[in-house]
């Protein structure tokens, strides 16, 4: 005889039914028509099998409208992935576009509001076609709300983007007050007018995508960090990311334990640099030899490419890898990388990521663009955000260190706690081709053979002063180090250094040259 089910309890499972339908199956259908997983999928994909709890799966916009959708177009919750809780939305894009009602605001409010209350990552999924026109005010007051719960966690616990569709109009500047921004691409876009505003303004002919898909924001605007070619891949990068990065500002980042040798030493790197000082060499090469194997993620892979910022790990502790790139201008400092630096210094520092600094500074890239889009304010970020940071900070100077960018790349002066050269390192407040022209100027201009006694004087002041062993002198460098001997050298200092404490002046906070 079969059991007789409770009434009550049918309502319930009725009501998760419904909601779990989203738009219902036509909707469904053609949003997997696109190549796109619904919300509920994303999260499927994304958090531990059966650990998902879902919040406020109930909610309507209008309670007394018997066609309005049960959770308004939004799934929120908590879960785990790789058995660590997150919280985490999904826009579901099958409801109304996934356009944003106050009450859709709220729910992605409340879950941020909650991470931070607890310590816990937030991962978005944004699917949206943007505020619910409709709804007038009400939709930006609810994305005002959103804007500053974004704001209050900022710094607190790690909040990730992952875009899966679009994201247009004030929606945008959610995911731009998050840490990172993974889009994918062909299908995600982010912009905050659309193409027929564009035209209408500018005369200019765009699509979507050309406007502002992933290829857009990962190359030319810096504005998201990471591109998955899929959904899948979006999400597999996301896991990656969550594994580096501690649940909150308060804890350590995770610590996994290494297969690599801490005292491998790599005889590459003895002669990675190059005799000439103008023939370029990889520093990513350098980065892979010293970091525990197969760990280096890189950030911001695809912009500013005359600098490097990436995670990794060293003797299987989560750090934050900075480095100038001699393979693209020379690895000289403008404007976007200036950004790109100060940026990721400032998150390893709220996330107590130790800042090991590989620089190889030939100079700030000289110009009138440059000069009058601002690089001396941009550079003084570089400048205030490795100051500002009291988390451990190694540089090692791989090659040249000068004038003010070598300055800036967490120097000694700034308050780096371990500076290292190589012996390959030249140090001084230009290179020696730029001093020499300048010193001897008149000796030259007599000279019968100026070519001749142009390069004797740089051989000389190389000899004297474009070297590491006058910095060491005044003990400017902590020590000159065998290249080979790179990886063994800064896992022993993490080990005294991790557990450091800073004091810093007490203020409510300082104005960044932004």
């Amino acid at each position: 005889m079969s059991k007789v089910q409770d009434p009550r309890l049918e309502k319930l499972l009725a009501m998760r039914e419904q909601a779990a339908q989203g738009g219902g199956a036509a909707r469904i259908e053609k949003q997997h028509a696109k190549g796109k997983m619904t919300a509920r999928e994303r999260l499927d994909k994304l958090l531990d099998a059966g650990t998902f709890q879902e919040l406020q799966p109930f909610t309507k916009v209008n309670p007394d409208d018997p066609k309005a959708y049960a959770g308004d177009g939004v799934v929120t919750g908590y879960g785990m992935v790789d058995g660590r809780p997150v919280f985490v939305y999904a826009q579901d894009f099958t409801v109304v576009g996934g356009s944003v009602s106050l009450t859709h605001a709220r729910k992605i409010a409340q879950v941020v509001e909650m991470a931070m209350r607890n310590g816990t990552p937030v991962v978005g999924m944004l699917d949206s076609g943007g505020a619910r026109i409709q709804e007038g005010i009400l939709a930006l007051q609810g994305y005002g709300e959103l804007f500053r719960q974004n704001a209050l966690a900022s710094g607190v616990v790690p909040q990730i983007s992952v875009m899966m569709g679009p994201c247009a109009g004030g929606a945008a500047y959610s995911p731009a007050l998050t840490d990172f921004i993974i889009m994918t691409d062909q299908t995600s876009m982010m912009f905050i007018t659309g193409p027929d505003v564009v035209k209408s303004v500018t005369g200019e002919q765009v699509d979507h995508q050309g406007l502002g898909g992933a290829q857009v924001h990962t190359t030319l605007s810096g504005v998201a960090h990471f591109m998955g070619r899929s959904e899948d891949e979006s999400i597999a990068l996301t896991k990656r990311l969550l594994s580096y990065l501690p649940s909150n500002n308060v804890e350590s980042p995770p610590y996994v334990e290494p297969t690599d040798d801490p005292q491998r030493a790599d005889a590459k790197l003895n002669t990675i640099v190059p005799e000439d000082p103008n023939t370029p060499y990889d520093m990513r090469e350098v980065i892979l030899s010293v970091v525990d194997l197969g760990s280096f993620f890189e950030v911001h892979a695809g912009w500013a490419q005359n600098a490097i910022v990436g995670l990794a790990r060293l003797d299987g502790h989560s750090v934050g890898i900075v480095a100038q790139q001699p393979m693209m201008m020379a690895g000289a400092l403008d404007i976007n990388a200036s950004d790109k630096i100060a940026r990721f210094v400032r998150f390893c520092d709220a996330f107590n990521l130790p800042v090991i600094t590989f620089a190889d500074s030939p100079g700030f890239l000289p110009g009138v663009g440059q000069e009058h889009s601002g690089i001396i304010r941009h550079g003084a970020k570089i400048i205030y955000a490795y100051v500002e940071a009291t988390v451990p900070k190694i540089s090692v100077v791989t090659r040249k260190g000068y004038g003010g960018a070598y300055i800036v790349m967490s120097s000694k002066s700034l308050g780096a706690d371990l500076h290292l050269a190589w012996p390959s390192a030249e140090l001084a407040v230009m290179g020696p081709d730029g001093a020499v022209n300048i010193l001897n100027r008149r000796d030259l201009a007599a000279a019968e053979d100026p070519k001749s006694l142009h390069d004797r004087l740089v051989a000389e002041y190389r000899e004297k002063y474009a070297n590491p062993y006058r910095a060491a002198e005044y003990g400017i460098l902590d020590n000159v180090i065998e290249p080979a001997q790179t990886r063994p050298v800064l896992i022993a200092a993490l080990r005294v250094l991790r557990e450091q404490v800073r004091n810093v002046p007490p203020k409510k906070h300082g104005v960044m040259p932004v």
